[in-house]
């Protein structure tokens, strides 16, 4: 089987121009030397903030659809109060964006986005999940202002891990969590063949080794992107590049 390149960025913050994207896509060629790979994005990609929205949707986001992104997860920026809010934010995302602990409040809501997905590269069955911060719950006092709510991260991962984890040669966390909730989620769901964060903006030039599991974060602003690689045996070595 070929090696497997995994791209990642997060916390884009509409900084993805048009330049930052093809200069994106020629690193992608040139470092993936033609093998099996796949671009994932840990959230926070779109400009407006957690209430804000452009009604006419977000540019980045068909940027990273031109890319062929293959799944983000969402980031606060992404959430709103109103689940037709989400859909306009998340409208020209033609790839999956994930979130395993977020639900609508109402049996009949529609919540535009979904937990995990299966994606086959090079000979290997991988299962994506993505995890937010739990931007509304049931205790907080404005829940009630809420279509949808959030499960505390940590016991979403491990309720998805354990379900997913036999589907798959490779399991892969995609959160908006912050690089301490990432950690103790890596503490909690040794499962984890990768976990790929954003939130706090880390800058990790190589990955950080946490009960077993790598973890891999990008900085933001479209600075930077990370770069890891699978061999044949699931070694995991990994690299930032500057954009």
């Amino acid at each position: 089987m070929a090696r497997l390149h995994i791209f990642h960025t997060n916390d884009f913050h509409g900084k993805l121009t048009e330049e930052k994207a093809a200069q994106l896509k020629a690193e992608i060629a040139r470092l993936s030397v033609g093998e099996p790979t796949l671009l994932l994005d840990a959230g926070d990609a779109i400009a407006a903030g957690n209430l804000g929205f452009n009604p006419l949707g977000e540019p980045t986001l068909a940027r990273m659809s031109t890319l062929g992104y293959d799944a983000m997860t969402m980031g606060n920026r992404e959430t709103h109060p109103s689940l037709a809010v989400i859909r306009t934010k998340l409208s020209k995302a033609n790839f999956p964006v994930l979130c395993g602990n977020g639900y609508a409040k109402s049996p009949k809501g529609n919540v535009p986005f979904v937990p995990s997905v299966l994606l086959e590269r090079g000979g290997k069955t991988i299962v994506i999940f993505g995890i937010t911060v739990p931007m509304a719950t049931p205790q907080k006092v404005d829940a009630a202002l809420w279509d949808n709510l959030f499960e505390a991260p940590i016991e979403a991962a491990k309720r998805l891990a354990a379900a997913l984890r036999p589907q798959c040669d490779l399991l892969i966390a995609l959160t908006h969590i912050g690089i301490a909730q990432d950690q103790k989620l890596a503490e909690a769901v040794p499962e984890l063949d990768l976990l790929i964060g954003g939130h706090t903006h880390v800058v990790l030039e190589q990955p950080e080794v946490v009960n077993g599991v790598p973890l891999v974060q990008a900085g933001s602003h479209a600075r930077h992107f990370g770069h890891v690689i699978f061999d044949d045996g699931n070694t995991v070595t990994g690299a930032l590049h500057s954009l």
